[in-house]
């Protein structure tokens, strides 16, 4: 089936779920967040949450900083 990941096509057999998106896609979870159309979907719930044709994903990494070193 087709879905679309942060504006690609993507081809994942029925079935898939999150996790196993983010694991084909080499994505580690502990640092991503996932939207799936329009609605985010709570990292507890990436092992059950089964995917259908035509979704439309946006796969965040979370990158930390914003703190400047004295040096800087």
């Amino acid at each position: 089936m087709e879905i679309t990941v942060n504006g690609q096509p993507h081809i994942v057999p029925e079935g898939t779920t999150v996790a196993a998106l983010l694991e084909t896609l080499d994505v580690k979870t502990h640092y991503v967040a996932v939207e799936r159309n329009l609605e985010i979907v709570p990292r507890a719930q990436y092992a059950e949450h089964v995917l259908c044709g035509g979704d439309q994903l946006e796969v965040v990494t979370l990158v930390g900083g914003g703190v400047r070193s004295p040096e800087s």
